[in-house]
């Protein structure tokens, strides 16, 4: 049976009969969890099992967001603190190499975390490049300010993560780091010329378009389309995203119910896929919601269905790692800025 184009979270640390019946009956591609799923190390594992044993699917892709610094849903006590983006940021203006490492080592450390859970997608690496006076919702998860270093540092966190058998996604494209507003409160305008947002935001995009998923951003650039933000924008989906970028892999939106979007969740679903993403990402795991997005997204067909297939299969069988060593060296790195 063909799944359907999106992605949901749940509402806690286990499936209700509900959930358990909408998910056997509207077949989403894949799972989200955030803090209010996860209580433990046996929890979560079986928590993922059950996902997939009620979907009927044991590669069914399961997500979470752990970037490090502030956006991390596993921590302690069961799980390790991980440095935000801007640490390697600051390892990269002393030495490049040891910015590089530093990423690297995080994301192969997050990766067998997650490995250990059957969590098989991180929400990372960042490429947006934040500008003064922009909202702190991106902050010091960023690599930096310059695309070039935020391209490389990107590219580092997607080794470590693809060395432990975890699959990259690449948010927020064509960017969020000019955005003056949190678009999980409100829609943010960015006004600047398209020219300069070539030059800047969108060119950190470009060296990782190889990347086999991306989420959007829930932006308006003015300069492409005043009327819709990028992720029900048709026109930055395939002018921009799909064109200067190049990216040709899964493309999903970010949150469907974020108050970014106007309209009802209905209507932000049909927008979504009429832009031309590939998938609907719907977090909050309030179940009206999700039947609402699920009776307004196709079952994954043609060249969504082809794009599903090839990220699932670009995923690798984990390396070898010695977890202790590798968080010695890179609370070493860390101590050379002062961010253990």
């Amino acid at each position: 049976m063909t799944n359907r184009a999106f992605i949901i979270g749940i509402s806690g640390l286990v499936l209700s009969e509900a959930e358990r019946e909408f998910i056997r009956a509207e077949r989403p591609w894949g799972f989200i969890l955030f803090k209010r799923n996860i209580e433990t190390p046996a929890q979560v594992s079986a928590l993922v099992a059950e996902l997939r044993a009620t979907l009927g699917d044991e590669d069914a892709p399961v997500l979470i967001d752990q970037e490090g610094g502030r956006v991390q849903r596993l921590g302690p006590p069961h799980w390790p603190v991980y440095p935000p983006g801007a640490s390697f940021a600051a390892l990269y203006d002393i030495d490049p190499n040891l910015g590089l490492t530093a990423a690297r080592l995080s994301s192969r450390l997050i990766a067998a975390d997650l490995a250990d859970l059957g969590i098989t997608v991180d929400c990372l690496p960042l490429a947006d490049v934040p500008v003064a006076g922009a909202d702190a919702v991106i902050g010091n998860r960023a690599y930096g300010t310059e695309p070039g270093k935020v391209a490389a540092i990107a590219r580092a966190v997607t080794d470590g993560l693809e060395r432990g058998g975890v699959l990259p996604v690449l948010k927020h494209i064509p960017g969020h780091g000019r955005a003056t507003a949190d678009s999980h409160f409100r829609l943010p305008t960015v006004d600047t010329a398209k020219d300069e947002l070539e030059r800047t935001d969108f060119v950190a995009f470009q060296p990782l378009a190889d990347l086999p998923m991306a989420m959007t951003a829930h932006v308006v650039f003015s300069a492409l389309d005043g009327a819709h933000p990028a992720t029900t924008s048709a026109t930055i989906v395939d002018q921009v995203i799909r064109g200067r970028i190049g990216f040709q892999g899964l493309l999903m939106s970010d949150d469907v119910s974020m108050n970014a979007l106007a309209g009802s969740i209905a209507e932000r679903t049909r927008a979504i896929v009429s832009a031309g993403c590939d998938m609907v990402l719907h977090c909050n795991g309030n179940l009206d919601e999700m039947r609402a997005v699920a009776a307004e997204t196709p079952e994954l067909a043609g060249m969504a269905l082809a794009r599903a297939e090839a990220a699932l299969a670009a995923r690798k069988p984990p390396q070898p790692l010695d977890r202790q060593a590798a968080r010695a060296e890179l609370d070493a790195l860390l101590d050379r800025v002062g961010t253990a």
